[in-house]
């Protein structure tokens, strides 16, 4: 499925926008003290996935495909004994997004993705970490529009971390939500997002 177009002015209104509104409400002398968004960063772990190194560059394609660069591979910085995981052990794929790619995606995320899921109703304020970093994780890579979703393949997971230059989560969650972040009216158990594909 191709991606729906979207008009890539999300950054520019930042700038004339919501920063100077998030100064007015945030009561910041400098407008430099605003929060901002810094980086997003996609991972997904193999896991189980069986199939070698072919199926580890599929996935790290799909991965390609949603960010619009190409992947890195992870590896495990310690072994871990009872997953059968060896210190140096390639065992996922990350992207890292900055700038216009970064805006891009985040504007992709909230108008197209997760209005997709199926009876979503927001998404929950208790994904922030202490350091107004936001993370969500989805079950299946198949809801972004770049992929095709296949039945009989294994589930591929993904998670996104929307890391920020706010000092708190209480900036952090007013500047995503003025960058359009669907927060759910209602608290939410601490789960990850849940997709349910046809």
């Amino acid at each position: 499925m191709p991606a729906t177009n979207l008009n890539g002015g999300l950054k520019e209104k930042y700038k004339s926008q919501i920063r100077p509104n998030l100064k007015q409400a945030l009561a910041k002398k400098n407008i430099f003290e605003v929060a901002a968004l810094e980086k997003i960063v996609l991972n997904t772990s193999f896991g189980k996935i069986e199939g070698g190194e072919k199926v580890k560059e599929q996935v790290a394609e799909r991965l390609a495909t949603i960010s619009g660069q190409k992947p890195v591979f992870t590896a495990a910085k310690k072994a871990i004994a009872g997953f059968k995981i060896r210190k140096g052990q390639i065992i996922g794929a990350k992207a890292t997004l900055r700038r216009d790619r970064m805006y891009h995606f985040f504007e992709k995320l909230v108008r197209i993705v997760l209005p997709r899921l199926r009876d979503f109703r927001g998404v929950s304020e208790n994904f922030f970490d202490d350091q107004g970093n936001y993370t969500i994780g989805f079950r299946e890579i198949g809801v972004f529009p770049e992929i095709d979703y296949v039945r009989e393949e294994k589930p591929i997971g993904l998670e996104v971390t929307i890391k920020t230059r706010a000092k708190n989560k209480e900036e952090a969650k007013a500047l995503l939500a003025e960058l359009g972040m669907p927060f759910a009216k209602f608290k939410a158990k601490k789960e990850e997002a849940k997709v349910n594909l046809p």
